[in-house]
């Protein structure tokens, strides 16, 4: 039984958005998803998908993606993106009474992983379009959610944590976030994150040990399309 984590699949089964106008990389990327997936996850592996699953603007243009991800090894725990049209925030326990047994939805909750809470939110950072007003409430409410995670954790008896979220844990250029300081105030092991892409984004935030959490990119196409192993 191991864990992984790959973000942005960026599926279009239904909807007509093409990946591979944004490069080479992402020709036939979802052939490449399927087949490292498949070599890669078993059944009685967890793979937390941490957001950007669907270009799907509806259930209606998404059901094909999310089935699609369904049917792949291995249990699947999905947190949301910003693309993620399908998924009304306050909607989440109708996903996962939807899916149940074949996905589970990760907002406004945590899931099990042996000794380990898996907890997450979107999460949010600064791209330079937001005025600061806009910025700071949108940050205030992704980390309520992320508190509400921790806390229903905390009080299910989990002392042991990993944090997953959809954008990067801090702006480019920052040093630290409200993120990386509520990882750190309860004791996050590792925090994983995606939204990243090409090679002038992939440092935008933090990769490797700081202040003792393990920090992990996991784009897709960072990932070349396979799953990362986030803990065995």
């Amino acid at each position: 039984m191991s864990l992984y984590a790959i973000g942005d699949l960026h599926l279009s089964f239904t909807a007509d958005k093409p990946m591979s106008i944004y490069g080479r990389e992402w020709e036939n990327h979802v052939a490449k998803i399927e087949k490292n997936w498949k070599k890669r996850i078993r059944e009685q592996d967890t793979v937390v998908l941490t957001g950007d699953h669907s270009w799907g603007r509806n259930m209606d243009e998404c059901r094909a993606d999310l089935d699609f991800i369904a049917s792949l090894p291995g249990q699947k725990i999905l947190l949301r993106g910003n693309h993620d049209m399908f998924w009304d925030a306050k909607k989440t326990c109708q996903l996962n009474d939807l899916y149940q047994g074949s996905l589970s939805f990760l907002q406004n909750n945590y899931y099990m992983y042996g000794e380990y809470a898996l907890v997450g939110t979107k999460g949010y950072c600064y791209e330079g379009r937001d005025t600061p007003e806009q910025y700071e409430k949108l940050v205030k409410r992704e980390l309520e959610r992320l508190r509400i995670s921790f806390e229903l954790a905390v009080a299910g008896g989990f002392r042991k944590f990993i944090m997953f979220l959809h954008y990067p844990p801090t702006s480019i250029g920052e040093m630290e976030s409200v993120f990386t300081r509520t990882a750190e105030e309860y004791g996050a092991s590792q925090v994983v994150y995606s939204h990243c892409h090409g090679a002038a984004r992939y440092q935008d935030s933090f990769q490797g040990e700081v202040n003792g959490i393990e920090y992990s990119l996991v784009s897709s196409d960072y990932l070349k399309f396979k799953p990362g192993l986030i803990l065995e």
